[in-house]
């Protein structure tokens, strides 16, 4: 497996160590519960290695820290002397370290493995891995760890026996360094920093300089080439011009590298820059990517704005927020990786506090699902006019979090996408047509012969107006209303927008006033007919003779009036 795809593995399996965690944790049984959670069995838990020899990347790294600190009795304990009788440890190592600085070289933290078991698709016996080679005149020989029983029982990993066997005969096929043969004794063997000849460290400033140089001059001369005859605003060239910077860091991380190998810096100095150097090849890789995304998307925003395809610029936006946001989190992990970090193992060891996390992201993965939802189906789209719930405005931005919206108040609303893609929505910007429909109120004085004509004149202004659609373009009257003859117009008008439509229906409105006018007939306002009567009063004789004056003595100056104002009716 390639670096990068081992990164890519080791943050698959931290989503799948969150996600198994909730689902083992569901699976525990409870203590004192109901009675059917048996005891959990104690796991016998097996003692680490003092040296960390416990996998091939930690063999490696307790080997280097020892050199540096010129501690031979030490970094004799990582390597396989079962074979060697009479073989003095110290010096084995120190022989170890002398080819590597000649003309070996180690792999970098990402490709040596951190299992216990080791790497078991690298085509060698399952308890065997690669960690580095020398290079030979024969070609490069390499470097093999083995898994082996130590104290106790615990398995470590030694360099092999068959390797340490391999050493006189290697230290034979190389000679001294490109750097020690020009470096001066003072530098090369007197002055020392953290472990390395000061020498050593000027020729990894030096190389470092003369490869960035290089590199600097390649792209350039190549940029000038692309520019030249693809024109600056290619994609191409817009491309390159934009991930220029971070493409010269990362080819320079990498000869870098290789020139380090090359011209024989200690090895020691070479394990301390490989951290650097991959934590810099990840930062320039990330870059590269992030302004290619860049590039291309507002490539793409400028093509598709250009041949009217806004429909799309929604989901190119969400598409470029997603992709830089899985971009920070695999640089994230890669560049702790380089340095040192057992990311994965320490995001497995949360345990409990994984499940917590994920519990507490539940509203953002919803909310991350409805910024799916919205791109997938494009209900709306940056720049529309839409209603939802109570609310309407001018989508300003669709986030991978939140849609923006600007109000008709010219305030700014901002709307969880969880939410926003749970409403009904409804978009005025996505209208073929526009719905004409205006009721025309006619006097009740408006003859049958006059209704006739004025709604055949309507009917044939509808259809050869260009803006107004055949189809219905209906005028009719209604029945009797109130106090009008209702007269029904039923359109649709072909308008791009609500100004274009403000326009036309205005220009329709003020024809058929004309048409009205034009017809002898007017239109009604609202009115109501009242009647007014006076009821007779009923004579003496016809009074029943219950009604007798005694019982009421006011009913003779009452009377009158009283007649008056019951005579009176609307």
């Amino acid at each position: 497996m390639t670096a990068f795809a081992k990164a890519i593995a080791r943050s698959l399996l931290i989503v799948w160590a969150v996600l198994a965690a909730n689902a083992a944790f569901a699976q525990v049984p409870v203590p004192n519960g109901n009675g059917n959670g048996a005891p959990a069995a104690k796991v016998e838990e097996k003692p680490a290695d003092p040296l960390g020899r416990d996998t091939p990347a930690g063999m490696v790294s307790g080997f280097i820290d020892a050199a540096a600190e010129q501690n031979y009795d030490k970094a004799a304990q990582y390597l396989d002397l079962s074979q060697e009788k009479g073989a003095w440890g110290p010096s084995v190592a120190q022989q170890l370290q002398r080819i590597l600085d000649q003309g070996g070289y180690v792999f970098s933290r990402l490709r040596l493995s951190a299992d216990a078991a080791g790497d078991q698709d690298d085509g060698l016996a399952p308890d065997q891995d690669r960690f580095g080679a020398v290079r030979t005149e024969n070609g490069p020989v390499d470097l093999i760890a083995q898994r082996v029983d130590g104290k106790d029982g615990v398995k470590i990993w030694l360099v092999s026996a068959k390797t340490v066997s391999d050493l006189p005969a290697l230290s034979r096929t190389v000679t001294s360094s490109l750097v020690d043969k020009i470096l001066p004794y003072a530098l090369r063997d007197e002055y020392r920093i953290a472990g390395v000849p000061v020498g050593h460290w000027l020729a990894v400033i030096v190389l470092a300089v003369l490869t960035f140089s290089v590199v600097w001059a390649i792209t350039a001369a190549i940029l000038w080439v692309v520019f030249r005859f693809r024109g600056s605003e290619s994609r191409i060239s817009r491309v390159l011009g934009a991930s220029a910077l971070p493409i010269r860091l990362f080819l320079t991380a990498m000869l870098l590298r290789i020139a380090l190998v090359l011209t024989g810096v200690a090895i020691v100095a070479r394990q301390h820059m490989s951290g650097a150097t991959e934590l810099l090849g990840w930062i320039a890789l990330s870059w590269i990517v992030w302004r290619v995304v860049d590039a291309l998307a507002e490539y793409a925003i400028a093509r598709m704005t250009l041949r009217g395809r806004l429909s799309m610029l929604s989901a190119v936006t969400f598409i470029r927020r997603s992709v830089k946001f899985v971009l920070i989190a695999f640089a994230l992990i890669a560049g702790l990786n380089a340095l040192g970090y057992n990311v994965t193992a320490g995001l497995a060891a949360l345990g409990i506090g994984g499940i917590a996390i994920a519990l507490g992201a539940q509203k953002t993965i919803e909310h991350l699902v409805g910024s799916l939802t919205l791109v997938t189906d494009q209900p709306m789209r940056v720049g529309d006019f839409c209603k939802f719930g109570e609310t309407m405005g001018t989508i300003e931005d669709i986030g991978m979090r939140s849609t923006r919206i600007r109000t008709l108040d010219r305030t700014l609303v901002t709307v969880p996408n969880g939410a926003l893609a749970a409403v009904q929505i409804e978009n005025y910007s996505r209208r073929d047509k526009f719905w004409y429909h205006p009721t025309l109120d006619l006097r009740y004085e408006t003859t049958p012969d006059q209704m006739r004509n004025l709604i055949t004149t309507m009917r044939e202004m509808l259809l050869e107006h260009p803006k107004v659609d055949n189809d219905p373009a209906r005028v009719r009257l209604l029945g009797f209303g109130p106090s009008s003859l209702p007269v029904e117009i039923f359109a649709y008008i072909h308008a791009v927008s609500m100004d274009e439509f403000l326009e036309v229906q205005e220009e329709l409105t003020l024809r058929l006033m004309e048409i009205v006018e034009a017809s002898g007939t007017g239109f009604a306002f609202p009115s109501q007919t009242v009647y007014f009567a006076r009821d007779k009063a009923p004579s003496s004789a016809n009074r029943s003779p219950q009604l007798a004056p005694a019982e009421h003595p006011d009913s003779e100056s009452d009377s009158p009036n009283r007649r008056a104002g019951s005579a009176i009716r609307a």
